[in-house]
């Protein structure tokens, strides 16, 4: 394959403190038995790509744990394969990389002793069912320096989150990049944190940086390079999800409930998303249990009541308990007589017995890891 694959597992974990106060944005739990990591895994090796960076920063061990050897993604090979790029200081501050743009230079080395011709890169933000492959032949077809994969979104009311808007001619030439966190309107072409890059374009601009006094990805490249560089975009009509917020986790998760959505993210042209096996016991239904239009994952034992949620492995549900509109991680327990409301429950939660604990849909109730109430 002519095609290296880069992800990103620490970019965005700022804007869920919540849910990476010990584990990186890549290893945040996602539709009840996934990671969002397995999305830019399994879109880069159902486009055949099977030499792949994941690049570290932080609170990584849980990704360790999940991603392992890369062989539940059939990486695990004596030539490519998955290959975890740790953490490294910039020269001596002792400080980690505090951009893309940084931790992009601190992969030269990996970059330049690969062969292949093209770098597609991904944040663990994206979710999505999506085939590289069109994007590269297009890519190599218009002799671009820069692909760069953007999705039609409606932003209702200005952010805080910076987004980047792309605006490109009929030939899909870019022609202005705006980067900014008062973007506001309807239709708007947002870039999706996916690019198709060339290998030596990208080693050039970063052994060129200083010299060029280039820091930024966005500002310097995208920004200002729309008439320097040959950018092009590519629209991905698709489902596409960005996980850019609590309130965003817990809407897009439970847009999951859908099938139609489910289908089309899991099992869109036949090509699946994967994730770790674990060998655990199928859920158990006990005695006058009420589920419905929910995801149960194996493991779960349900004794009480489960309406409009997302159950992670493990999860113990009491008689008597009562969960709807909630999302729950695995091995959290809900004690007898407990009602939970839209709530985001992190891993091995205990709520005891006769809790009331209630958010809304705008604002879940969120409960830390291993707390117990």
């Amino acid at each position: 394959m002519k095609t290296l694959g880069v992800i990103f597992s620490n970019i965005h974990d700022k804007e869920i403190t919540e849910l990476t106060s010990k584990r990186t944005l890549a290893s945040i739990p996602f539709g009840g038995r996934y990671r969002l990591i397995d999305f830019a895994l399994s879109n880069m090796v159902n486009s055949g790509i099977t030499k792949i960076g994941v690049i570290t920063k932080m609170n990584y061990q849980s990704l360790m744990d999940h991603v392992g050897s890369g062989k539940y993604w059939d990486l695990n090979r004596k030539t490519g394969g998955l290959i975890v790029l740790p953490p490294y200081n910039l020269g001596n501050s002792g400080s980690l990389y505090k951009s893309r743009f940084e931790a992009i230079c601190g992969i030269h080395s990996f970059l330049k002793h690969s062969n292949e011709e093209y770098v597609v890169m991904s944040d663990c933000d994206a979710v999505c069912n999506f085939n590289f492959a069109d994007v590269v032949a297009r890519h190599e077809a218009n002799h671009a320096d820069i692909t760069v994969i953007v999705s039609k979104t409606d932003i209702t009311s200005p952010e805080r989150r910076v987004r980047t808007a792309v605006e490109y001619d009929k030939e899909n030439r870019v022609t202005k990049v705006v980067t900014s966190d008062k973007l506001s309107g309807e239709g708007i072409m947002t870039f999706t944190n996916m690019m198709v890059i060339g290998r030596r374009f990208l080693l050039r601009i970063i052994e060129n940086a200083e010299d060029w006094g280039y820091t930024s990805f966005s500002r310097d490249i995208l920004v200002r390079g729309c008439k320097e560089y040959r950018i092009f975009a590519y629209n991905y009509g698709g489902y596409f999800a960005s996980i850019d917020s609590l309130a965003k986790y817990y809407s897009r998760s439970l847009e999951l409930l859908d099938k139609s959505k489910r289908d089309e993210l899991f099992y869109k042209d036949g090509a699946n998303i994967y994730t770790k096996v674990r060998d655990s016991a199928p859920a158990k239904i006990i005695g006058n249990a009420k589920v419905s239009n929910s995801l149960v994952a194996d493991g779960c034992e349900i004794e009480g009541e489960v309406r409009n949620s997302i159950l992670f492995r493990g999860v113990k549900v009491a008689r008597g308990a009562v969960i709807t509109d909630s999302i729950i991680f695995q091995d959290t327990v809900v004690c007898e007589n407990s009602r939970l409301h839209c709530v985001i429950a992190d891993k091995a939660v205990k709520v005891l017995s006769d809790r009331l604990l209630s958010g809304h849909e705008t604002h879940p109730y969120f409960i830390a890891k291993d707390t117990v109430i």
